[in-house]
């Protein structure tokens, strides 16, 4: 089962990157980007929230990269960040902060 999703889900990534490609609009995504596509489930596309999640867009790095390491070290209450944060090394934080904070 669980090897017939991950098939599933590499022949829509696959196919989803070839219509880019065939359509003109690809870009080289950084790897903060990459990283920072798992925030936008909540915290919506480049940090913009739609709702009552905290919204990140007006952020500066430095401030997310200071709450993302409160959250893992569990210094910060939370209730699902200090789980996702628990993921990330501290490079990755950096590159996240970095994206999420550019032009602030």
């Amino acid at each position: 089962m669980r090897a017939a999703i991950r098939i599933r889900i590499i022949l829509a990534a696959s196919l989803s990157g070839l219509l880019m490609v065939l359509s003109g609009q690809a870009r080289e995504l950084s790897r903060g980007a990459m990283l920072s596509a798992s925030c936008a489930g909540c915290h919506g596309t480049d940090g913009h929230s739609p709702g009552s999640i905290p919204d990140l867009s007006e952020k500066s790095p430095e401030f997310i990269r200071v709450s993302l390491e409160e959250f893992r070290s569990g210094n910060r209450p939370s209730t699902v960040m200090g789980r996702h944060a628990k993921g990330y090394t501290d490079e990755e934080i950096l590159l996240i902060a970095e994206y999420l904070g550019q032009g602030k």
